[in-house]
This record gives C-alpha cells, structure tokens and sequence, in this order.
C-alpha cells in the first residue's frame, strides 16, 4: 500500500472499510537511503507501520535504491554483495526488525528482473540478497519470512530462474500479475489468464512446495464496458481455488506510471464485487 508520510493507518482504515473486512497483510515500499536520517523511505517500520502492525502482518518490500538521491547514491547489488552498505544501512535496519520482535514478510528488491542491467548482473543479485539474508541471521534476526517477489513475465523466464537465490534462501515466493489493458499497450486478460502460466511455471522451475503470495494484482477498467471491472474481480475466489500453495493475495489499488494505467478500482460495482470476492470464505481461513 503506497502511503505518504504519517497516513498508513488511516489509508488502512479507509480501504477495509470500503473492501469490507481486515486486511491480513499491509504491504509497503522502501529504499536503501539512510535509516538513521527523518526519511520514511529508509526506515524500516515507521512508528506508523509499527501501529498497523499492532494487528496486521506487514509486508516491507525494500529497494536498493535511493529515492530522489544523486546517481552516486544509489546502491548497486555488487555493493551490496560487497558488504559496503552494512554499516549504515543494512545492519542498522536488521537491528531495527529484530527490535521489533513480530514476525515480518521482507523482500528485497522486488521485481527484480526488470532491474538488470542497471543495478547489476542476475548472479550479482543472487549474491547481494544472499549477503543480506546472511547478515541479519549473523544478527541474531529470527523473525524475517524472506520473501522473493518477480514478476512473472514468462517472457523473463531465463533471468528469474538466474536471479533466484535458493530454496534455503527463500521462504515465500510472489509475482505480480496485472490485466493492464490499454495499459502498456496490452489487451483485456481474464483474472484465470493474468495467473495461470506464472503460478505453473513458477512451480515447474523455481519451486514446487514454497508458499506462493499473488503479491499484487488487479485490473485496469475498460470505459466502454463500465461492469467489465466487477466481472474480473467476481473471477478471483474461483480462480484461486485451483492455484496449488497460493496463501495470499494482495490487491492493488493505485495507479502505474503511464497513459491508461489506474489500476483502481473505478466505481460502485466494482468495490461490490470486491467486497463479495474478500467475503468468501476461502480468503478468510486462519492465520498460521
């Protein structure tokens, strides 16, 4: 869930209200800039994540990347593999989640094979996530679920398969698949269509038995076909039902850069089926 500054709980709060029940899983988004400085973005758990996380999992997807920063700041996984960014950054934020003590999903560097070549190769990657994963176990931190999120672009199938870095790395796995539409120029996708190919080929050759989390998902509007927004979401529980270990799914409610791309939902309909979809009780099972 994008938020600015001090609003996280209060978009929460507003989002369940509309969607009709408690989340399970607030996701949110940080770089690697300082964490010792008054940025939000380089503070792993905020003292408003800490206040949601008070009766919610947290998701914290964290970038190395220095939002706004200068070129020279941003960190390069061979950096990261290299430990130079210990000191300052990632042992200060390891501290930080075992201070906290709950359990939290991590991910790092999310998507990450859209990232090559600008942050590095895919063998470097696997080493910098190593090297993170390695270092907060030297720290003592035991209450990470170190989660892996791409894409799911079959069309990336090779660097995915690079750039995983191991089941003993690895406790869940995400992808994020949308039906952008116009969106990127793409054209209308069932929610069975966006899912399917990603979720078999993840389990054929990154991991048969891994927890898998649709990370994000969600689905463009068509203007000419105001109800078309609702008949997708209507799809989900369904469809999810024959997702073999799928154990979460995070709906996206936002805009992506570019023309034609909120992904929001666009009217009343399509928050009624949503709501119906969150209600079945197959989306409500316990928390393990």
């Amino acid at each position: 869930m994008p938020h600015e500054r001090g609003d996280l709980p209060e978009k929460v709060r507003a989002y369940e209200k509309r969607v009709g029940r408690e989340l399970d899983i607030v996701y949110t988004y940080h770089d690697m800039s300082l964490p010792e400085g008054t940025r939000r973005e380089g503070q792993l758990l905020t003292p408003e994540e800490r206040r949601v996380g008070e009766d919610h999992l947290l998701l914290l997807s964290w970038e190395s990347k220095w939002w706004g920063g200068t070129k020279k700041q941003q960190p390069t996984w061979k950096q990261i593999a290299a430990g130079e960014l210990d000191d300052k950054v990632i042992d200060v934020q390891a501290r930080r989640i075992k201070d906290y003590g709950k359990k939290v999903f991590l991910s790092f560097d999310l998507e990450m094979d859209t990232r090559t070549p600008d942050n590095g190769t895919p063998a470097e990657y696997v080493k910098a996530y190593r090297h993170i994963h390695d270092r907060f176990r030297e720290l003592g931190v035991d209450n990470v679920v170190w989660t892996w999120i791409t894409t799911g672009y079959l069309d990336h199938a090779d660097e995915m398969k690079r750039m995983y870095p191991g089941d003993e790395y690895v406790d869940w796995i995400g992808y994020n698949q949308y039906n952008y539409f116009r969106c990127h120029k793409a054209g209308w996708m069932t929610f069975a269509q966006t899912q399917d190919a990603a979720h078999d080929w993840i389990r054929e050759n990154i991991s048969d038995d891994k927890p898998l989390m649709l990370s994000e998902f969600g689905t463009a509007e068509d203007s000419a076909r105001p109800q078309r927004q609702a008949e997708w979401y209507a799809q989900v529980p369904g469809v999810l039902k024959g997702l073999k270990g799928v154990k979460a799914a995070l709906q996206w409610n936002y805009r992506d850069p570019g023309p034609h791309c909120d992904l929001a939902l666009a009217n009343d309909a399509a928050w009624d089926s949503l709501r119906e979809a969150a209600a079945d009780p197959y989306l409500n099972q316990p928390l393990k």
